[in-house]
């Protein structure tokens, strides 16, 4: 089978929605498939494009036998609605035109958050006379409203009216929550188009390690109980809350809060590291996808932190994931929710109330001073990580499209793949 896959975000960046669809396409071509990605040229978050990329109208590349077409685009940095729109809609379109000339597909899929990729890969799918299967990222627009960036008014109206269209012509839909396929019933979409295919982990990628004291000495984390935020930097993360909870424990040197990424919020977060004088705040630029574990290794708690409203309550960050392959307890400060229901299952860690300082220092040092709870929650995050490897999501999510592909309809949408 051939797959056209159009992502926005694609390797060497490294954000959830990047990892995601190289890692699963790593898969299909190990399994005899064959898969082309349509995307940009490496930039995100900060707009900037990679060493050895340049923007241009069309290049062609194979990563990992997967063949990856890189269109030109807007480039801008990860902030400010106006701007992003642009980028947005200019790789719709040239991701569309170049998709026409790629070899006939059996199935198209676009992932979200990136919601003007879904309108393209649903266009080119009528263009080339293919099944449209649109993997459902985020619920966008409404997370728009919900980290503020954007006010309810006409044009978020018009985009949700666009999004239901979607969802209605596609022959089916991944959503990688369950909350997603309850959202999206809830406002009429049949359900037995709906697959819930449930994010993970590359298991070969990420493992148990000692701490990389090299590292650790480099960045002044020796002797440290260190609580590691490793991602995207952004409006949804509300952060400079994370830095209360750190201004609260500065009189605990021993505890230190460890930042690896980049995004919209990162330079806000500089900022005010260096107006409070927060020493035991480390801030570290984006590193390579491939060291990652690297930087897991120096954490003790895995922090994933999110806005606090009801939109969040349907996500589930893959940092959770990252955490428990990793054998980290996790750190939930988010709304009740999905995320908390897998973290709170699975006994792999603890669930806070976001944005309130004082019950995530809490949470810390719970973790930190209780360690027959600690080695607990760190042993059942670790034994709980095979349920939600890349290679099952990677499988189920090949199911759905051999299903639209082969024109028998939907079999699995009643239920969870994963």
């Amino acid at each position: 089978m051939h797959i056209l896959f159009l992502t926005e975000n694609f390797p060497p960046e490294r954000n959830a929605s990047a990892t995601r669809v190289y890692e699963r396409a790593c898969y299909w071509v190990r399994w005899g498939h064959e898969v082309t990605v349509i995307t940009c040229a490496p930039n995100f978050p900060e707009g900037k494009v990679f060493p050895g990329y340049r923007n241009r109208w069309r290049h062609v590349e194979e990563v990992d036998g997967i063949r990856v077409v890189r269109v030109k685009t807007f480039i801008t940095a990860n902030e400010g609605v106006i701007l992003r729109s642009l980028d947005f809609l200019s790789f719709m379109c040239n991701a569309m035109i170049a998709g026409i000339f790629q070899r006939e597909p059996d199935v198209v899929i676009a992932t979200s958050p990136q919601f003007f990729a879904a309108v393209g890969g649903w266009g080119l799918a009528r263009l080339r006379g293919k099944p449209f299967i649109f993997e459902l990222g985020d619920l966008w627009p409404a997370s728009i409203a919900a980290v503020g960036a954007m006010n309810q008014n006409r044009f978020l109206r018009l985009m949700e009216r666009v999004e239901l269209f979607l969802y209605r012509k596609s022959a089916a839909v991944v959503a990688l929550t369950p909350a997603f396929k309850k959202d999206l019933v809830r406002r009429g979409i049949p359900p037995e188009k709906i697959a819930v295919v449930i994010n993970g982990v590359d298991l070969p990628r990420y493992a148990p390690r000692p701490r990389d004291m090299d590292l650790a000495e480099q960045h002044g984390l020796k002797g440290c109980f260190v609580v590691g935020y490793i991602g995207t930097h952004g409006m949804a993360h509300a952060l400079v809350k994370v830095l209360d909870a750190a201004e609260r424990m500065r009189h605990l040197p021993e505890v230190r809060f460890l930042f690896v990424g980049g995004g919209a919020e990162k330079a806000k977060l500089v900022d005010e590291v260096e107006r409070r004088n927060l020493s035991n705040v480390v801030l570290v630029p984006p590193q390579p996808k491939e060291r990652m574990p690297e930087y897991w290794s120096l954490c003790d708690v895995a922090l994933v932190h999110l806005k606090n409203t009801p939109v969040f309550e349907t996500v589930i960050p893959s940092k959770i994931f990252e955490a428990m392959a990793m054998g980290r307890p996790v750190l939930l400060a988010s709304p009740k929710g999905e995320a908390s229901r897998i973290v709170e299952s699975e006994e792999a860690g603890i669930r806070v109330p976001s944005e309130d300082a004082a019950v995530l220092e809490e949470g810390i040092l719970k973790l930190k001073n209780d360690r027959t709870f600690y080695a607990g929650c760190a042993a059942r995050s670790l034994a709980a990580a095979p349920r939600y490897s890349r290679e099952r999501q990677a499988r189920n999510v090949l199911k759905v499209a051999q299903e639209v592909a082969d024109g028998n309809g939907r079999t699995v949408g009643a239920g969870e793949l994963a």
